[in-house]
């Protein structure tokens, strides 16, 4: 069945808001899209949840606008900048001999337990399966319906801040919408960059944005690796407008029209303002503009690499290095990333083309905006445990039927336990019958008694039933 999605990417310097319908057969169609400048934020979190809540709201409505739609919950992104990332490991044994979903489920959630996260301070955004094991053969891609007798999974876990998490959802509240889900935004970045050849031979995707970068190595069959540098093209412009004693509008228009990392004017000159008496200009040499903005581009990309050889994957990223973001955009920083991260192939990535793709969000800085809306067609990481404490997939089970099944194993563990075939219970008139059992406290009741005489576990397994 076709439903309509509201995603919410909330950077440093914008925020973008995208409507768009997933079809059944998982296709996408941007139906309206909204963007406006960010208020309240800084690197990417919360800082003013009154203003930022305005900056989310409007972005909204205009993509309501423009799509006809009234959605009223959002999957959102959420900055790097608070985050904590470790990995785990879960072992089960699989009693069936074949792996259901609820053996993958139990994995992972052990996995999750193992990593054993401070969970007064933390809360999980994501829990990454990269590597299932089954029995003794590495890297499956997906375990459900093997004969095994062992199931394994090495999992990378990323976590954020609790009061990072619920000042983003307050935000969001305040401008009437529900969070339906919460997304990394360099996960994001990483659905909407990569292809299938990039991810089989493992990549490290950096979104560099307006005041912050982040890093995604993708190896395996999920994310191995994230980091965040509070660092982006903004500061550029600080360093312009410093150096050449410029306001800051004049030095971001240097920046944008006139910087080339690559091929950087010899001779050419520009005149511009000077900071406390605009009426007055200086002459500067376009060279003087270019050096000044290599010297912070390299920076941030040295730092950039000092993260991938810190990672420990740097072996495994036969697809080298895809740069994406507004960032990305600055001419010759494509070859300029070359030189710095040594005999890595890299690349500039655009979000993938959708149906309905509007021009205005097409380009790298709309990448982890279209991430969102990816990751709500099913582009997610098979099994991975989402901010919900839900583990996703494609053919995932819904929750009725979950609780339902949960019921009849409970059940037939009962059954089990007295050795007898139970009588046939004559159906429940409900419009007679008011009285609703708590099936969690019978569990604790059954768990807690001290009687375990055939008799006592007849009577429990009975009014459990009811």
């Amino acid at each position: 069945m076709s439903k309509t999605v509201l995603a919410i990417d909330i950077g440093s310097t914008k925020v973008c808001a995208i409507i768009a319908q997933i079809n059944d057969d998982e296709t996408i169609d941007i139906t309206g899209t909204g963007i406006v400048r960010a208020l309240g934020l800084k690197k990417g979190s919360i800082t003013n949840i009154e203003q930022a809540s305005k900056s989310i709201k409007a972005a909204v409505e205009d993509a309501k606008r423009i799509s006809g739609s009234d959605v009223i919950s959002a999957v959102v992104s959420i900055s790097g900048a608070y985050t904590k990332s470790l990995n785990s490991t879960g072992i089960v044994n699989i009693q069936s001999k074949e792996i259901t979903f609820k053996d993958i489920e139990r994995v992972m959630q052990t996995s999750l337990y193992n990593a054993k996260i401070p969970q007064n301070d933390y809360d999980v955004l994501h829990a990454l399966p990269y590597n299932f094991k089954v029995d003794n053969q590495d890297y499956i891609e997906d375990p459900l319906g093997m004969n095994a007798a062992r199931l394994e999974v090495e999992s990378h876990i990323i976590t954020t801040q609790k009061s990072n998490l619920n000042n983003l959802k307050k935000a969001v509240n305040a401008a009437g919408i529900e969070v339906e889900s919460v997304v990394l935004n360099s996960y994001a970045s990483a659905i909407a960059t990569l292809n299938e050849d990039e991810k089989e031979l493992g990549a490290a995707v950096i979104d560099m944005g307006g005041s912050t970068s982040s890093i995604s190595i993708y190896a395996g069959n999920s994310i191995r690796f994230n980091e965040f540098l509070g660092v982006g093209s903004n500061h550029i412009t600080n360093d312009l407008s410093t150096a050449l004693q410029t306001p800051l509008n004049y030095a971001d228009t240097l920046k944008l029209h006139y910087t080339s990392l690559l091929n950087p004017p010899v001779n050419d000159s520009v005149e511009i303002p000077i900071t406390g008496n605009e009426e007055a200009t200086k002459e500067v040499s376009l060279a003087v503009v270019s050096d000044i903005a290599y010297a912070r581009v390299e920076e941030t990309l040295m730092i950039l690499a000092h993260f991938i050889e810190n990672s420990g994957l740097k072996e495994l990223l036969g697809a080298g290095i895809v740069l994406t973001g507004g960032f990305s955009k600055m001419d010759g920083i494509r070859e300029l990333a070359g030189a710095t991260f040594g005999s890595m192939p890299v690349r500039l990535a655009k979000p993938k083309p959708l149906a309905g793709l509007f021009e205005e969000v097409s380009g790298p800085e709309f990448a982890s905006a279209i991430g969102l809306v990816m990751y709500m067609s099913n582009s997610y990481t098979k099994y991975e445990i989402d901010v919900n404490k839900r583990v996703r997939h494609p053919n995932e089970i819904p929750a009725e039927a979950t609780a339902i099944g949960n019921l009849q194993s409970a059940t037939a563990v009962e059954q089990s336990n007295i050795g007898v075939v139970p009588p046939v219970i004559p159906p429940v008139d409900h419009e007679e019958s008011t009285q609703v059992f708590d099936l969690d406290a019978q569990k604790k009741g059954m768990q807690n008694t001290k009687e375990p005489n055939v008799f006592n576990k007849f009577i429990n397994w009975a009014t459990q039933l009811f």
